[in-house]
């Protein structure tokens, strides 16, 4: 099963889990990151990368979490790939902060 991205990463948008990613799954907006169901080979390599657990196994995540599937798999398909490390948003630091990490 992939992975998905689920809200936690709004507003953020750190991007260390790309850089631990074999096979660029990643796509991203301005505001956030999807991974690309279809790309993903499930290696979980991204999900302790990321700072504010927003990344999930799909077969381990919350139900509240469910409808994040169909994002992830609908905005990879129209987003560009995220390869590199970038900067995070300008309010990551106090979304962070929110979320409690």
């Amino acid at each position: 099963m992939p992975h998905i991205v689920t809200d936690n990463c709004q507003g953020c948008r750190f991007t260390d889990c790309v850089t631990h990613c074999p096979v660029e799954c990643f796509h991203g907006d301005d505001e956030r990151l999807y991974i690309d169901p279809e790309v993903c080979i499930d290696c979980s390599a991204c999900i302790p990368a990321c700072p504010v657990q927003a990344i999930h196994d799909v077969i381990d995540m919350p139900d509240e979490y469910l409808p994040w599937v169909e994002i992830n798999a609908e905005k990879a398909q129209i987003l560009p790939v995220v390869k590199t490390k970038q900067d995070p948003l300008p309010t990551s630091e106090a979304r962070r902060e929110e979320l409690g990490f």
